[in-house]
């Protein structure tokens, strides 16, 4: 079993297609809050590292992408199948819809589902209530108390977590065909009748709060988190998922089960279910599983939010590398613009050893290891971000280089060479981004169903980024990368070169 007491990698604050928050994709340049590397989000003390929620136009982690591009062509024709999977929508009697896709080659099921609402429904001073109640499903539901349904899931073979988001509240389990019915009574107690026991918040309290501490001696937590109110303000996008210690503590068992009454509903659930199971027999689970909560959800309103850019911030540490992250305007996921944004992002920094900045920053002068652009998307706010890291003494040349970089994508966007050569990767490189697993398939299938795409996705998803032109790319480029950014450093004083000036 598992159970998640972070957000881990989730529902950055601005995660899309192109960074980490709620994209339905994750090919390279698109990251959703269902979050690739939650720049935008503070660091969580991770047990496990969860597949981004994000299966957006976002993209393939970067230290596997070598072994990912090796592997490309002996997979493609098996992954090539996977993209034409049959996807069926299944409705069970009480209304209750789930996409299926079904494999009875190996015995095995993946359950995903969501609920709206997440870390950004934390009440004012109970920061980190939302994160703290995923923590707690697996310790005792129902008549069980922790160590009873903890071992009731050893017994049965199956795997569940939780995790919170910042614009959702994520399950999933995992569990052997032949073990379904003992391994969906349990995530039904999980669902409608968790415990929230004292000990186990408690318990659990305590671990997140030894992560806060652990993390107020990290420049790059602390930086992120004033990175994330200056950018954000009084929004609750500027908040720490886990809390702070002062908010920890004032929150109780009855403010957890306030919460989880008003969030637990059908009327905000999206599920995904992949492997060996059949539609009537999942129709029934469904009922079983998500039947009995409240129709509706009653959850606060949350305001969309422009980031604040033009300013830079400063986090002096006297450290021998400096962090450099850059934060332009991004794009929504239902933009008509948002492929062309998208193809653009991969071409400037999203294609891990191909993107221009790469070319730059790491190949033309050794400037940093890695340099990358992300397009950031959450439902509430949307950015492009760009993030490097360098010697202290070159990173002045190194901003002013990815500066350069950007105002030339700005004023003459990319050329034909280079969005044929995206496009041909992007669309042959989404099974292996997205369809790797039954797990990574349920996701995906879940943030299809969040962003509204429709259930034929995948067989338009070709055709929508071969529709983008030339005119297109330049124009998204123009429209996103002409404002003056955000800046935020995180080193010594940073010393200005000569012609290092605002690109």
């Amino acid at each position: 079993m598992m159970s998640m007491v972070h957000a881990s990698n989730f529902p950055s604050p601005l995660v899309g297609e192109g960074g980490s928050a709620r994209s339905a994709e994750t090919d390279e340049g698109w990251s959703r809050e269902r979050n690739v590397s939650l720049r935008w989000n503070t660091p969580h003390p991770s047990p496990s590292a969860t597949p981004s929620p994000t299966r957006g136009e976002g993209k393939i982690h970067r230290a596997v992408a070598t072994l990912c591009f090796a592997l490309f062509f002996l997979l493609l024709p098996a992954l090539a199948a996977r993209a034409e999977m049959n996807i069926q929508e299944v409705k069970s009697k009480k209304g209750i819809a789930a996409w299926l896709v079904e494999d009875h080659s190996i015995p095995l099921i993946s359950v995903r589902f969501v609920f709206d609402g997440g870390s950004a429904q934390d009440p004012a001073g109970k920061d980190g209530l939302v994160n703290l109640m995923t923590g707690l499903f697996d310790e005792g539901a129902g008549d069980l108390d922790s160590d009873a349904f903890q071992q009731k899931l050893d017994d049965a073979g199956a795997e569940m977590s939780f995790q919170a988001a910042r614009d959702g509240t994520y399950g999933s389990m995992r569990m052997l065909s032949e073990e379904k019915n003992e391994a969906f009574g349990l995530l039904k107690l999980a669902v409608n009748q968790p415990r929230f026991d004292q000990a186990p918040i408690d318990r659990i309290r305590a671990q997140v709060l030894f992560g806060i501490l652990a993390n107020e001696r990290d420049p790059n937590t602390v930086a992120q988190q004033r990175w994330l109110r200056a950018i954000y303000g009084e929004h609750p996008y500027s908040r720490s998922d886990q809390g702070t210690k002062d908010s920890l503590t004032t929150i109780t068992a009855d403010d957890i089960k306030a919460f989880h009454k008003a969030n637990f509903a059908r009327g905000g659930l999206h599920v995904a279910v992949v492997g060996d199971i059949d539609a009537a027999t999942l129709s029934d689970k469904l009922d079983e599983v998500f039947g009995d909560l409240p129709e509706k959800q009653t959850l606060a309103p949350v305001a969309d939010v422009t980031p604040k850019l033009g300013q830079q911030l400063e986090v002096n540490y006297d450290l021998p590398q400096t962090s450099l992250q850059l934060a332009w305007p991004g794009v929504k996921r239902s933009d008509p613009d948002f492929f062309a944004a998208v193809l653009m992002n991969e071409i400037l920094g999203g294609s891990t050893f191909t993107s221009r900045l790469f070319a730059e920053v790491r190949e033309k002068r050794g400037l940093a290891y890695g340099v990358s652009s992300d397009l950031i998307d959450n439902e509430h706010s949307h950015a492009l971000l760009v993030t490097t890291a360098t010697r202290s003494d070159r990173a002045a040349e190194t901003l002013s280089i990815v500066r350069q970089v950007v105002k030339d994508m700005a004023e003459n966007g990319p050329t034909e060479e280079e969005l044929a050569a995206i496009k041909k990767y992007m669309i042959g490189a989404y099974a292996i981004n997205n369809l790797d697993s039954s797990s990574s398939i349920a996701a995906t299938l879940v943030e299809l169903q969040v962003d509204d795409l429709g259930i034929d996705y995948m067989k338009r998803r070709a055709s929508l980024i071969d529709a983008v032109t030339l005119a297109d790319v330049k124009a998204a480029a123009k429209k996103l990368l002409s404002a003056e950014p955000a800046v935020m450093v995180i080193g010594p004083p940073l010393v200005q070169v000569a012609g290092s000036g605002k690109g």
